[in-house]
């Protein structure tokens, strides 16, 4: 888009050069310098001018004009980064337009002077490209299962979808501990604001997330391993990441049962191990929401018991919104078993699914069995011998299930990004 003088000519004391026709591809853009007029052939596509931010001063102009007529099939959509006072800016799609544009100062930055009354340029949308796209009625919807970019091209402005997003960012959950505790669902973060709203889990933060025409890097958080014989732990989950919003890892499982190890904390803890006697013993499970959000993106998990000759069981690995059940202490009843605590339901993807739910706690099956994983892909635990410990489930960010006293801990579910907007 090389620029060559064709002639001057004055507005508003401002000196503009014309430039040589710019031929849209609707791939390539322009970026405009402030004192030049363009002409815009949009007969091969559409293109977006970015206008300059850096080294304007007010009063200084900027021209467009309709080469070809062809505005109206194939627009002109501005990028700014201060519009009128917003970071909104037209779409122009008019045959035939000539558009004079001014920079006034740095609190309300450009604004256009042949419409200089318009207050509303009619509804724009967000248009952006990433991860698997959906639809669901005038939304959609960006489900990332594994790393990705998420590609904002053009942002919706007050009438049409505004530059705000819903998001669903779950982490990794914990690994389960061998012969142990749960592994911990991984973090659970939402936020909600684009109108009309979709049913929501009760950990929805009250706002979304405000985007910029630029691309956002999106890391999905894998799930943790289990632990086999000999390991501490179950290993934690990875944390998930979309701009400014990290789900932090669920953490592992305690490992049994030679000392009794603690769950690893994260977004929700891993359940804690039993010990050997003498004596009953059983370890804390590692705590959830660390570091701490708000809402709170998961939950503790719980303790494990060793009741001498009589049964051992791990505690059950925290989930989104229930703590993971602590194992029955000395003297309870010998029945029931350590669950994963429960996870959060959400809609943003167009239909109700839960997601971050904890691990159940292994058993030696002696007389109890190993605890059932939390609703949102928990893992069962495993009751021995060398039975039904299972992985949490995939891109639901559960929690493995802990190991039996022969078994290693079942692995942690990978998590999930997801982005919702109104584009039409």
């Amino acid at each position: 888009m090389g620029a060559k003088t064709r002639k001057l000519s004055q507005i508003n004391d401002s000196l503009i050069e014309w430039q040589s026709v710019v031929v849209a591809d609707g791939s390539t853009g322009l970026t405009a310098v402030a004192g030049r007029g363009y002409f815009i052939n949009t007969t091969g596509g559409a293109i977006t001018v970015t206008l300059p931010s850096a080294t304007v001063k007010p009063g200084d102009i900027i021209q467009l004009k309709d080469y070809a007529r062809t505005w109206a099939t194939n627009n002109v959509t501005l990028a700014s980064n201060l519009f009128d006072g917003t970071t909104s800016a037209p779409t122009f799609e008019t045959n035939g337009q000539t558009v004079t544009l001014v920079y006034m100062d740095n609190t309300r930055g450009w604004s256009l002077i042949n419409e200089d009354t318009t207050s509303d340029f009619g509804p724009l949308f967000t248009s952006a490209t990433g991860g698997t796209i959906t639809t669901s009625g005038d939304f959609k919807i960006h489900s990332f299962t594994g790393d990705g970019c998420f590609a904002v091209s053009i942002l919706g402005n007050p009438a049409g979808g505004s530059n705000k997003v819903d998001y669903l960012v779950v982490a990794g959950g914990g690994g389960g501990g061998f012969y142990g505790g749960g592994g911990g669902a991984g973090g659970f973060r939402e936020g909600r604001q684009v109108a009309p709203a979709y049913t929501a889990s009760p950990l929805v933060a009250a706002s979304g997330l405000t985007i910029t025409a630029t691309t956002f890097p999106i890391s999905v958080g894998s799930g943790g391993a289990g632990a086999a014989p000999g390991t501490p732990r179950g290993v934690s989950g990875s944390s998930s990441i979309f701009s400014t919003i990290t789900s932090t890892g669920g953490g592992g499982g305690g490992s049994g049962p030679a000392s009794g190890v603690t769950g690893n904390t994260g977004g929700s803890g891993g359940g804690g191990a039993p010990g050997t006697p003498p004596g009953n013993s059983g370890a804390l499970g590692g705590t959830g929401n660390t570091p701490p959000t708000s809402p709170p993106q998961g939950n503790n998990g719980g303790q494990a018991w060793h009741a001498c000759g009589i049964y051992q069981l791990g505690g059950g690995g925290g989930g989104a919104t229930v703590v993971g059940s602590n194992a029955p202490q000395a003297g309870a009843p010998a029945t029931g078993n350590t669950t994963g605590g429960n996870g959060a339901t959400t809609s943003i993807s167009g239909s109700s699914t839960s997601y971050s739910g904890g691990g159940g706690g292994g058993s030696d099956g002696n007389p109890r069995p190993g605890g059932t994983g939390g609703t949102g892909g928990g893992g069962n635990g495993g009751t021995g011998p060398n039975a039904g410990t299972t992985a949490g489930g995939a891109n639901t960010g559960g929690g493995g299930g802990g190991g039996s006293n022969t078994t290693s801990g079942g692995a942690g579910g990978s998590g999930l990004v997801v982005i919702r907007y109104k584009f039409q």
